[in-house]
């Protein structure tokens, strides 16, 4: 694979005590977090009633999303789709499990339909009204690795932006020995294939043999029990330049350069 450049015209972040990209700057800046941060997001698209019951990870994905394009200044309606998550739902997946081997016939609809890992990208086309393709992948530990050449080759292929969605919620029950992730975490990123009128970074991506190291850096540090944090170390470079590998599988890496941000 040649090297490949994308403009980044919109970044969205969630994270416990960093509610957005500006927070997650200045904690990199000189660290500290939001006192009042709300302890789960409330996206706008949503109606109040859907906003209460959609799981935490639909609830993250769509917080991020929205940020991202409201910072592109993209219409969410027009924009292909990639979202990516390690483990999906675990809380709703444990729920039924437990429903399963207790109360068969008391299964729930509703939290079954919101089980499947693509509900992120149901909600979000629905709310959107976006009928541009979606894709919903996962990967294990490379999950946000290979969602990012994936949504690298449709932008590149298609030579129109892709929105970046990567989330992930905390395991539960039994399957929480199985998943090892704690909090909530979500990042958004709007990627064009050529430069716009205004980018805020510039990312270079090639694969690269060898195994990536672990994540680094004060954000990867803070959510480093949640499955998506090898997303960070390129979120810390966004904000301030360099170059880091991402694991892309056991022996592959995503070799990254970016120059920053730009405000």
């Amino acid at each position: 694979m040649s090297r490949v450049r994308l403009y980044v015209e919109g970044i969205g972040f969630w994270g416990d005590g960093l509610p957005g990209w500006d927070a997650a700057r200045a904690f990199l800046d000189h660290g500290g977090t939001v006192a009042d941060a709300p302890r789960r997001p409330a996206p706008a698209m949503l109606a109040p009633n859907e906003r209460r019951r959609a799981p935490d990870t639909v609830a993250v994905a769509l917080h991020v999303a929205q940020a991202a394009c409201a910072m592109a200044g993209r219409d969410p309606a027009t924009l292909a789709s990639v979202f990516a998550s390690t483990h999906g739902e675990v809380a709703i997946t444990d729920h039924l499990c437990a429903a399963l081997a207790s109360d068969p016939l008391g299964v729930s609809p509703i939290r079954f339909h919101n089980s499947v890992h693509n509900a992120a990208a149901g909600y979000w086309t629905i709310g959107a009204g976006c009928t541009a393709p979606t894709t919903a992948l996962s990967a294990h530990a490379a999950t946000f690795a290979q969602a990012l050449l994936e949504a690298a080759g449709q932008a590149r292929s298609g030579g129109a932006p892709v929105l970046l969605v990567a989330y992930d919620a905390p395991g539960s029950g039994p399957l929480l020995q199985m998943t090892r992730s704690t909090g909530l975490l979500g990042a958004a990123l709007v990627l064009a294939p050529e430069r716009p009128a205004a980018a805020h970074a510039v990312i270079d991506l090639v694969l690269a043999n060898g195994a990536a190291p672990t994540p680094g850096g004060a954000l990867a540090a803070r959510y480093a029990h949640n499955a998506m944090a090898p997303m960070l170390p390129l979120l810390e470079a966004l904000a301030g330049g360099g170059r880091v590998v991402l694991a892309s599988g056991p022996v592959q890496g995503l070799d990254i350069e970016t120059g920053g941000w730009r405000a």
